[in-house]
């Protein structure tokens, strides 16, 4: 599930997962880390269709209305799969491995970053947890802390090489640091 929602205030507005890093959308770059996913939905605005190539697309309600809506909005479209892989859609180094790592660790695996802060939004949950962690908490405007909180969460490392996979670009100045890297 990639949710691709936001108002990309920090960026100027627009369409912020069809932001090129490398010469590649960000929404690419996510898309393809799960090229082998038998179930992929993406949750974001119509505007973003013609850049899916058969990717199912659906929009959270309210439009924008956050993380744990736009999880909600996409779980009917990837409820039959045993795991369900919940990314943002800026994240320029995420890749298939990264999200093997965090593949069958419990409930919930999210990477934690140098400082010990959780990653929620580059997570492997199994699709039953994730199903309760929903019921558990049904406002829309839930925070992802929250929702997290309805799950045993496994915090794991990131053990790779370069940029970590939860670098996302929600500014000007990390969209050129993410340019740099790949130079």
């Amino acid at each position: 599930m990639v949710l691709a929602g936001g108002r990309s205030r920090r960026m100027g507005g627009g369409l912020k997962p069809l932001l090129r890093v490398g010469g590649v959308t960000m929404l690419d770059r996510v898309l393809a880390a799960l090229a082998g996913s038998s179930h992929t939905v993406v949750v974001g605005p119509s505007e973003l269709d013609d850049h899916l190539a058969g990717v199912p697309r659906v929009q959270e309600q309210p439009p924008g209305g956050g993380p744990v809506a736009a999880i909600g909005a996409g779980f009917a479209a990837v409820s039959a799969a045993a795991r369900v892989a919940v990314l943002a859609a800026d994240l320029p180094f995420l890749t298939a491995q990264a999200l093997e790592q965090l593949t069958g660790a419990g409930d919930c695996a999210v990477y934690v970053d140098g400082q010990g802060r959780r990653q929620p939004l580059v997570a492997v949950w199994a699709t039953e947890s994730l199903r309760r962690a929903l019921e558990a908490v049904p406002r829309k405007d839930a925070s992802m802390k929250e929702l997290l909180g309805a799950v045993n969460v496994t915090e794991l490392t990131w053990a790779g090489q370069g940029p970590p996979p939860w670098f996302d670009c929600d500014t000007p100045e990390a969209l050129e640091e993410a340019q740099k890297w790949l130079r």
